[in-house]
């Protein structure tokens, strides 16, 4: 499997893009003959004719793409949408045919990809409108586990994670309301995005409940996942429960993660070991690890399919339920006719007590930067759910249910091979906004999952909602201004040089002792600065209190990379003395002479 995922991963195809339109037309073609017709992971696939104009669209593109690669970040990658997500010239089934319809417009979140360059091969199969988490619920098939057959790939977005985790294609959609988009990445080895609700639109989406609904992500790694949030993230006015929500950071160092005090594995001794192992993992690096009361998180995943919440389901199925009962399946059909039995009071009733539950959680958020859990509890074989459907679905959802109700991020990340050879993962969760975070956590901590050795952690760029600061005196980490960065919410992300072009002054009379650096036109040092990351809400106001001669401007970095940073006007170090040798103010700091007196 290792070696066809390979085939498919962004650096491969688009290494053999970059030889020519040809071999970009050789590459899809092939994609598309491996996924074939018989494959219960597939619902509907492109037709060879529609793939071909899809690859001389892009090969008119293909000197835009050599010349910046940037315009079209997914440019010839392959990918595949679960069928509860509109696509022109499909029909939406929700994987139940009587159901099925022709959406007039594709959906926002399709869409943006397209635009980024992607190429979608088909729709994939998912249990019956989205209802459930084991994989097994639908009547285009089961989707086999790639590691072992005898289990299915969980659900409800069985066949995304199916068709990425064997590299039929490059990623690949699903949804998450209560974990269809999390159990399956983690029961195949992938990587699976949870965003948090609201940043990528699920207008042309299938409700499930749809206040809570998101659009989840089924990616190789968490550097693939992080660009393709970035495509897919994106206000849309047109979709009530679209919002933006602040960016949030990870501090540098520091780390704390929380994790229940208990954890129920149904007797599974194989993932009891297994989530030892990651503790173990984590305490090697350093982490520190943080107590969390589990009580809030399991009241709410208990209400969201044992409580009031269900009827949200039923409202929007209930015409299709009256109509068409016996073209649902049967498990399904008892889901979805739950949500008839409750009344206004009881949601609202609910919804008070939710609202409780996440004034609860946001203060572990004081104490933990991060929420780590397994994914699932166990694995279930096929078997063993036919004998039992609802008691294992149930049992899936434990570490999963509460997300969305709590307003969570949530990133569920391949942790190793279970001692049998099966896929262990866990997730990370963070309050909303910190979906970038938990993906740059979760690159950091992947290294110590892996028997292979890892390859070098990816260059993140700062978040969206953030602004990148250089910062060379008195903010540095540990010095006297440093706090207004940490006030601000700002995060040191890498300690750095300038490129060659600067020189740096101690500039008399100041309190505290600041230097002054200045862009020369002749020869100049490389000046070490440390690079922070800052919520761009915050960056104005912070700005606004900088005072001359001191000034925000365009910092070079060693890399060839620019940055906002503090430049000096000219005529401040007219008469001040030149520290550049020392390379930067800490070490003139240390070199005993601290005064900035000319």
């Amino acid at each position: 499997m290792t070696e066809v995922r390979s085939r498919v991963r962004r650096a491969n195809l688009h290494a053999r893009y970059r030889q020519g339109r040809e071999a970009l037309a050789a590459a899809l073609i092939e994609v598309h003959a491996r996924c074939v017709a018989s494959d219960p992971a597939w619902i509907a696939r492109v037709s060879a004719p529609a793939l071909q104009q899809r690859i001389d669209e892009l090969a008119t593109l293909h000197e835009r793409w050599c010349a910046a690669p940037a315009s079209l970040p997914l440019y010839g990658l392959p990918f595949a949408v679960k069928d509860n997500i509109d696509v022109v010239d499909f029909a939406t089934t929700a994987a139940c045919p009587a159901f099925a319809y022709r959406p007039i417009r594709t959906a926002p979140a399709v869409q943006r990809l397209l635009d980024a360059g992607a190429v979608l091969i088909g729709k994939t199969n998912l249990d019956q409108f989205a209802t459930g988490l084991v994989g097994v619920r639908s009547p285009f098939g089961i989707c086999p586990n790639p590691f072992d057959a005898r289990y299915p790939c969980g659900g409800s977005s069985s066949g995304s994670a199916s068709v990425v985790a064997r590299g039929l294609v490059s990623f690949a959609l699903g949804t998450d309301t209560a974990g269809s988009g999390r159990v399956p990445a983690a029961l195949t080895g992938l990587l699976g995005v949870k965003p948090s609700r609201g940043l990528i639109s699920t207008r042309g989406v299938v409700p499930a409940s749809r206040s809570l609904d998101c659009v989840s992500v089924f990616a190789a790694d968490a550097a693939e996942a992080d660009q393709l949030l970035r495509v897919l993230a994106h206000p849309d006015p047109e979709d009530p429960y679209s919002r933006v929500r602040p960016a949030r950071l990870l501090p540098a160092e520091g780390l704390r993660v929380g994790m229940f005090e208990t954890l129920d594995f149904a007797g599974d001794a194989a993932h009891e070991k297994a989530m030892s192992a990651v503790q173990a993992s984590i305490a090697a690096a350093g982490i520190e690890r943080v107590a969390v009361d589990e009580r809030p998180f399991r009241e709410a995943a208990g209400l969201l399919y044992e409580g009031p919440w269900v009827a949200e389901r039923w409202s929007g199925l209930q015409a299709f339920h009256d109509g068409h009962a016996d073209d649902i399946e049967p498990s399904v059909r008892a889901a979805i006719a739950a949500g008839a039995h409750y009344d206004a009071a009881d949601a609202f009733r609910c919804l008070d007590r939710v609202a409780g539950l996440r004034r609860e959680v946001e203060a572990l958020w004081r104490r933990a930067d991060v929420l780590l859990l397994p994914t699932t509890p166990t694995y279930f074989t096929i078997a063993a759910i036919e004998a039992a459907p609802q008691a294992c679905n149930r049992m899936l959802g434990v570490y999963t249910n509460f997300a969305n109700l709590l307003d969570l991020a949530a990133v569920s990340v391949p942790a190793g091979l279970r001692d049998d050879g099966l896929p262990f993962g866990i997730t990370l969760y963070g309050p909303a906004g910190s979906d970038h975070c938990l993906l740059e956590f979760a690159a950091r901590i992947a290294g110590g999952f892996r028997e292979t050795r890892p390859g070098a952690v990816p260059v993140w760029a700062p978040p969206p909602g953030t602004t990148r600061l250089a910062v060379v005196g008195a903010h540095l980490q540990g010095l006297p201004l440093n706090h207004e960065l940490r006030d601000a919410g700002a995060r040191r992300v890498a300690c750095t040089r300038t490129a060659p072009r600067y020189r740096l002054y101690a500039l008399p009379d100041t309190q505290p002792p600041k230097p002054g650096m200045t862009r020369v036109a002749g020869p100049g040092h490389a000046v070490e600065v440390e690079v922070w990351d800052m919520p761009t809400a915050a960056f104005g106001e912070f700005v606004a209190r900088v005072r001359a001669p001191l000034g925000i401007g365009e910092i070079e970095l060693a890399d060839g990379s620019r940055v906002h940073g503090f430049l000096c006007e000219a005529w401040a170090v007219a008469e001040a003395r030149d520290i550049s040798a020392h390379g930067g103010w800490r070490a003139y700091l240390a070199a005993g002479d601290g005064t900035t007196r000319a």
